[in-house]
This record gives structure tokens, C-alpha cells and sequence, in this order.
């Protein structure tokens, strides 16, 4: 038979709302490199620039998607070419979430995937969905 599990909007709005919780006071790091698998450690990648969430990351949850509030720039340590990018709790440690960078199409779509040390970068907007179906439960 099929699988077809599909949860319900308060469920949805509830699962994203606690990953929006985990960024609060969190980071946004850019990295250079390929992007490990889920959570996997870095691997000769470098550390691009960080920014940073607000201490309350994200307006609560509509359909399943936060959008987060004012984000604060970062100034880049290092040059190199965007790739990829890690969410962190606020602890610095703790992974929430990774993703790509590009200029379109990525999770983190930004002007120019090409980043110089002592530049300061910006992200204007950042959501997060939560899907509504689920398979393999």
C-alpha cells in the first residue's frame, strides 16, 4: 500500500515553529566547499562569514512557513566561493540546518556567490517551510 501520511496545519505550523525557536539568537555560517551530509562534520571547508539571527529569529508560523525577522549582517574573514551555509543555535555548536548558496535556485539565494575578506554580507529575507506530507512514517 501507499504511504500517504499528511499532518495537519496546527501540526505543521507547530513543526516549524520549534525549528524558528531553535535559531533564536543563532547564526548563519557561509561556507566555501561541498556541502557534508546533514549534519556531518566540515571537511577542508572554510568559514566565509557569519551573520546572525534576532533573539527571537522568526514571526510565528503561517501554512507551515517562518519568515524571519531583521537579520544582522556579518563582515567576511576570509575569500572564497559561497557553496553552502550552516544554521547554529545560539551556542555555536548545536547544527539546525544546512543548505545551498547560489545566486538562484539554492536555499540561500544571494547577489554574487563570490565573497572577499572584509566585505559585509546581508541577507534581506530568510523562511523556512515545513511540509505538510511526510513519507516513510
Amino acid at each position: 500500500m501507499a504511504l500517504n501520511t499528511s499532518k495537519a496545519s496546527a501540526a505543521t505550523n507547530a513543526a516549524a515553529n520549534a525549528i524558528a525557536a531553535l535559531l533564536n539568537s543563532g547564526t548563519i555560517n557561509i561556507y566555501t566547499g561541498t556541502q557534508p551530509a546533514a549534519g556531518g562534520a566540515l571537511s577542508g571547508n572554510t568559514l566565509l562569514v557569519t551573520l546572525t539571527f534576532g533573539s527571537t529569529a522568526f514571526g510565528a508560523a503561517v501554512n507551515g512557513v517562518v519568515t524571519a525577522n531583521a537579520i544582522t549582517s556579518g563582515t567576511a574573514g576570509n575569500t572564497g566561493t559561497a557553496t553552502w551555509f550552516r544554521c547554529l543555535k545560539s551556542d555555536g555548536t548545536t547544527i539546525v540546518m544546512d543548505g545551498t548558496v547560489g545566486v538562484s535556485g539554492a536555499n540561500l539565494n544571494i547577489g554574487s556567490t563570490s565573497i572577499s575578506s572584509g566585505a559585509v554580507i546581508s541577507c534581506s529575507s530568510f523562511t523556512y517551510t515545513d511540509e505538510p506530507t511526510v513519507s516513510g512514517l
